[in-house]
């Protein structure tokens, strides 16, 4: 884009930082009367192509552009020919859409997808006045992680159609977490909106991006990180509920008696054969040292069953095999993770505690629907709703990992803390 010019000394010319080699004893200057008006005329060029369309531009607020306009003077414009036509909805691939009158050329999407996925789906096309991105042979962007393209966009000449007009940048709160989609616990940025545009008190995640670790992702998130912001908000558990009077208003005060009532209804003696629970491998490493203290030591369970997101396929890059964040937590946590025989539960367990309802990808329905119908008291702990809910006398609304703090182990041995 040529924005980054500087002086260096002895050199008649100036020179691009981005792509000047730096050798010993070199002297550079980046802010000298001759660079800042130098900057400024490469701005006005840039600007003298580029559409005045702010007001409906999702980049507005973060983009580049206007960031150096503000910052090199509020000039006004000089040109009074004709802008450039060009075609302003051009689908490129994984709900990308590609605006060209927007685009300056910067080509970082095209170097992201060389140098960082090297799937190479973009190019530059024609020269001149009519150079154009566009993708080989009509063959559309498709990889893991195509979301990226929109975040290192400067201008927002790629945006995404999930989030495309949808609300303003300004709008929206900003809060750093880790991804719990895969093992890899890379760090990411939920992006949330309270209010206007939504409804009086109303909150929804409008989309999740990268954030920075040079330690685990670098600068870059996959598209099942991102997708994860659905998980957030959409088919969420809002109170609990019994399935006897599934209209009553219940308190926790109230929920939480019945379930130790009939925890200490079973003698002491016979509680490890007839209580049963079930987690997950999404919960922190603090919650899994609770429930260590209270199922393990202060029930005396011999066994605590675990059910996870069944395994994906790794990329070699960033996503992994496993699709949960805390596998290596749970092991520390003195866990040894095995999933439940439901037959053996359905002849013993009295109470039975779920948390999550990943069962479900274990196991069909009807099998869960048939081993639960021998068990008197079941309780289900979860974020989302899901067919599970219908077979638990109680199920409790709990939080998503992206609305929690606590401490997860990635699949390198990294703890992190969020």
């Amino acid at each position: 884009c040529r924005m980054c010019l500087v002086e260096v000394e002895g050199l008649p010319k100036l020179e691009l930082a981005c792509s000047t080699v730096v050798k010993e004893g070199m002297i550079v200057r980046t802010s000298t009367p001759r660079i800042l008006r130098s900057r400024k005329d490469v701005l006005e060029f840039l600007l003298a192509e580029h559409p005045l369309d702010c007001p409906i531009c999702d980049k507005a607020g973060e983009c580049k552009l206007q960031e150096y306009y503000d910052r090199h003077g509020l000039f006004a414009g000089r040109f009074v020919e004709a802008k450039e036509k060009r075609d302003k909805k051009v689908a490129i691939g994984k709900g990308l859409i590609l605006d060209r009158e927007r685009c300056i050329l910067c080509t970082r999407c095209v170097r992201f997808l060389r140098k960082v996925t090297g799937t190479g789906e973009l190019g530059v096309f024609e020269r001149g006045v009519r150079a154009e991105i566009g993708t080989y042979d009509g063959v559309p962007v498709d990889n893991n992680y195509s979301g990226n393209l929109v975040d290192i966009c400067p201008v927002g000449a790629i945006t995404d159609a999930d989030f495309r007009f949808k609300t303003r940048a300004w709008f929206l709160k900003k809060g750093p977490t880790v991804c719990p989609r895969c093992g890899r616990g890379c760090a990411v940025v939920v992006e949330s909106v309270s209010g206007y545009p939504l409804g009086e008190k109303q909150r929804r995640v409008f989309r999740i991006r990268a954030g920075e670790n040079p330690a685990v992702n670098g600068w870059w998130i996959c598209d099942l990180g991102r997708a994860g912001r659905r998980d957030i908000d959409e088919n969420r558990q809002v109170r609990i509920t019994r399935n006897s009077a599934p209209g009553e208003n219940i308190s926790w005060k109230t929920a939480i008696e019945e379930i130790a009532g009939r925890i200490l209804g079973i003698p002491q003696a016979q509680r490890g054969a007839r209580i049963a629970v079930v987690l997950n491998s999404l919960l922190t490493c603090e919650e899994l040292a609770l429930a260590e203290k209270v199922f393990a030591k202060g029930l005396g369970l011999p066994g605590v069953y675990f059910a996870d997101p069944v395994p994906g396929e790794a990329d070699g890059f960033l996503l992994t095999g496993e699709r949960v964040p805390n596998a290596r937590g749970v092991l520390e946590a003195g866990f040894s993770p095995r999933l439940p025989n439901l037959d053996a539960l359905a002849a013993s367990v009295e109470v039975f505690l779920v948390f999550g309802s990943y069962l479900l990808e274990h196991f069909s329905e009807e099998a869960i629907s048939r081993a639960l119908a021998g068990i008197p008291s079941k309780f289900l702990f979860s974020a989302s709703a899901s067919p599970l809910d219908r077979l638990a006398d109680f199920v409790f609304p709990v939080a998503h990992p992206a609305e929690k703090s606590g401490t997860y182990i990635n699949v390198d041995g990294l703890r992190q803390t969020f």
